[in-house]
């Protein structure tokens, strides 16, 4: 049984104002932020339970596009609905059975295609939030495409010894005041992690930091959190910067 999932309330967002633009890839709607000049670097992003069009979403797109990564959001979902503020919590885990992270792999590759045929990239790496943190976890297990990840608070399934053998670096990002994923899961991930992952991982905890963050916009941000919202992101960009 799961407690209410996401303390923080969506519904207090300021709106944002886009940089990028909207595509169709295949079966999918994506938004997608380029940087001024050519690069042959790109990121996925991966959205949480609120979807590809959420305000928070598209500013780390935008962010991640800055440092010079051609930024893709695809739409996970395929046009079924995100989780929206007045959904009820009790519904949420038949929401899930409908939206599995662990199915992602047939958008994943059509993303990547997209990437390589459409946008001349070579390398790509793939960044997720919540929802997307398991998804990411999920693709780094399976996709040897992309080249480094970073889940960001992403809960912690453990179904088998499989879950740690990552294909490429990864760098799990968790906050310590987060009621979804507890300490000693974390702990576990990073004792398992040592015995049967064969290349770089980080795993790092943010002190006082509730579940989703390290997506808030700066005028969503409390000064107390600033910081560590900072700290985390400047991470999450400099493991990306360090394999892609």
């Amino acid at each position: 049984q799961m407690a209410d999932p996401f303390l923080y309330n969506t519904g207090e967002r300021s709106g944002y104002g886009c940089l990028g633009h909207e595509v169709q890839v295949e079966h999918i709607k994506a938004y997608v932020c380029r940087p001024s000049y050519f690069t042959d670097k790109a990121v996925i992003v991966v959205h949480d339970i609120f979807g590809w069009t959420f305000p928070d979403i598209r500013y780390i797109v935008d962010l991640i596009a800055g440092h010079g990564y051609i930024t893709i959001c695809p739409d996970f979902f395929k046009g079924k609905d995100p989780w929206k503020t007045t959904d009820h919590w009790h519904d949420f885990a038949d929401w899930m059975k409908k939206h599995d992270p662990m199915k992602v792999d047939r958008e994943a590759d059509v993303v990547l295609k997209y990437l390589k045929e459409q946008c001349d990239a070579k390398k790509i790496g793939i960044v997720g939030f919540s929802w997307g943190g398991m998804a990411v976890h999920h693709l780094m297990l399976k996709n040897p495409q992309l080249s480094a990840g970073v889940s960001l608070y992403g809960r912690i399934i453990r179904d088998s010894e499989e879950r740690y053998n990552l294909l490429n670096p990864t760098f799990f990002i968790f906050g310590e005041k987060d009621h979804t994923i507890s300490y000693d899961q974390i702990t576990l991930l990073d004792e398992k992690l040592k015995q049967h992952c064969k290349v770089p991982y980080k795993i790092k905890v943010y002190p006082g930091q509730v579940h989703g963050f390290a997506q808030l916009k700066p005028e969503d941000m409390k000064p107390v959190d600033k910081p560590y919202i900072e700290e985390a992101r400047k991470d999450m960009i400099d493991w990306i910067k360090t394999f892609i």
